[in-house]
């Protein structure tokens, strides 16, 4: 099984940069599960209903949150 997890997504650069390469990873590295933490993925303030669907709709299959 290969699980990709990638560390605290901050902001809309990173936020945009995961999106944008998430499909890639996934086929490149033939992962089973990409895991993305993203607690401060909305500026660096939390999370929203909306960057969560663009972060499914990009093949992550986990969002984490908190410490």
């Amino acid at each position: 099984m290969r699980v990709l997890f990638l560390g605290d997504i901050v902001g809309r650069s990173a936020r945009n940069a995961v999106i944008d390469a998430a499909p890639g990873l996934r086929d490149e590295m033939e992962l089973d599960f990409l895991v993305v933490n993203c607690e401060n993925a909305a500026g660096g303030f939390g999370v929203t209903p909306q960057i969560c669907d663009a972060l499914f709709a990009a093949g992550i299959d986990v969002l984490t949150t908190g410490n």
